[in-house]
């Protein structure tokens, strides 16, 4: 498999192009908008669309599935139900913004274990709610890679403080299903630089080992549960 990706909208959000090199089948990770950016790498690159995939319903994540969808034929997987309600909003949250997002129905809502197929390839996906509740992330084994949306940043992590949001949640989602896959695998976040689990576990000042050391000794103090992980 080999992937690229492009910043797309004024939120540069990475939106990952991925396909079958024997096939030149692709899939197309959050394609928040810019379509014709997108579909402009897709013919340079002669590839052939058969799904798009989406993370969370966030607008500048799922903002341009629907239209992306329409323009190639392919069909739309993800996000995780519990996000429906995101979805059914987004053309509400294109007007705020003063950007063109389509809701839909995809053609198949995605849970944690499911797997996703493009051409002769294979992705698994994780659910990983704490961003919002019904976030996903794809993984590639054999490419040892991760595209984990707004879960997990270069040393950050995804938003927690809103209605969709749980810290707890996003912490586990990080520590039990992203760092589980191994310090060696590389990931591409839903904004800015790349990195690898292996370097945020040690780096990583809200989530890496020695500030989850500190957060399991305050809750200690305090006598309440520490998060898991």
């Amino acid at each position: 498999m080999k992937f690229d990706w492009l910043p797309v909208t004024r939120f540069e959000q990475n939106c990952s192009i991925l396909w079958c090199e024997a096939t030149l089948k692709a899939a197309v990770i959050d394609p928040g908008g810019d379509i014709d950016q997108i579909q402009n790498y897709l013919e340079w690159e002669k590839l052939e669309l058969e799904v798009v995939l989406v993370t969370h319903g966030h607008m500048d994540h799922a903002g341009g599935a629907a239209e992306l969808a329409a323009a190639t034929g392919a069909r739309i997987e993800g996000p995780h139900r519990n996000d429906e309600h995101l979805i059914r909003r987004l053309p509400e949250a294109g007007k705020r913004y003063g950007l063109r997002a389509q809701d839909f129905t995809p053609d198949r809502w995605l849970k944690d274990g499911d797997r996703v197929s493009f051409g002769e390839e294979t992705i698994d996906v994780l659910h990983c709610p704490g961003h919002t509740k019904g976030h996903l992330a794809y993984f590639h084994e054999a490419r040892r890679y991760a595209f984990v949306g707004d879960i997990l940043f270069r040393h950050a992590i995804g938003a927690w403080e809103h209605a969709d949001g749980n810290l707890p949640q996003l912490l586990d989602s990080i520590r039990s299903k992203l760092f589980r896959l191994g310090d060696d695998v590389g990931f591409l976040p839903g904004h800015g630089e790349t990195s690898t689990f292996g370097h945020e576990r040690s780096a990583n000042p809200f989530v890496g080992d020695e500030a989850m050391a500190k957060w399991r000794a305050r809750f200690q103090r305090n006598d309440e549960t520490a998060p898991q992980g």
